[in-house]
């Protein structure tokens, strides 16, 4: 398509006088008005061409044939030909296709959150003694152990095993984790 120049304009391609005053599109045919008031038409699917007289200047009754008047309201309003009494949602049919192709992105989109999440809150302290008395040495975790079995393998009473470690809690201990022991302990499990 060229780009648009005055050569486009309805007053360079009519004849000096015309107007364009509509179109029909059940006939795909352009209306136009001369100077005397005589309504012709244009061929059908041109925008401009050969055209025929329709109706004369004072006799309106052939434009009524080819020009329908839109229904108006009593506040003025003349409803678009897009306009009908369904809802908005109800217009369309939603396509689901798009929310697949999108799905990847929003699975990535999540990933990433976690990730910012996971190192925001991360404790980044691994040069801290985990076990800052002199009297206490760090044992890990290992799978299968719980309190009471790491108390008793190390010859230690329970309640001594949580003064020692009043933030562990023994109910949700889990591998990994360190907790404190008393220094005098030698065995091992």
């Amino acid at each position: 398509m060229s780009r648009w120049n005055q050569y486009d304009e309805d007053s360079y391609c009519l004849p000096e006088g015309m107007k364009r005053i509509g179109y029909d599109s059940d006939t795909a045919r352009y209306l136009f008005r001369d100077g005397d008031g005589s309504v012709w038409q244009g061929p059908q699917g041109a925008e401009y061409g050969e055209m025929t007289r329709v109706s004369g200047p004072n006799n309106d009754q052939g434009t009524q044939d080819f020009i329908e008047e839109a229904p108006t309201r009593s506040d003025g309003y003349q409803p678009l030909a897009t306009d009908n009494n369904a809802p908005l949602a109800f217009r369309h049919r939603v396509n689901t296709n798009a929310y697949r192709t999108l799905a990847p992105f929003f699975l990535l989109i999540g990933v990433v959150i976690l990730l910012v999440w996971k190192f925001a809150f991360y404790e980044w302290s691994p040069s801290a003694d985990p076990c800052p008395l002199n009297s206490t040495v760090p044992y890990m975790v290992q799978p299968g152990d719980y309190c009471w079995e790491i108390a008793r393998a190390h010859n230690c009473t329970l309640e001594e095993l949580q003064s020692l470690n009043p933030e562990v809690n023994c109910d949700l201990i889990r591998p990994g984790n360190i907790v404190c022991l008393p220094q005098a302990v030698t065995s091992s499990v």
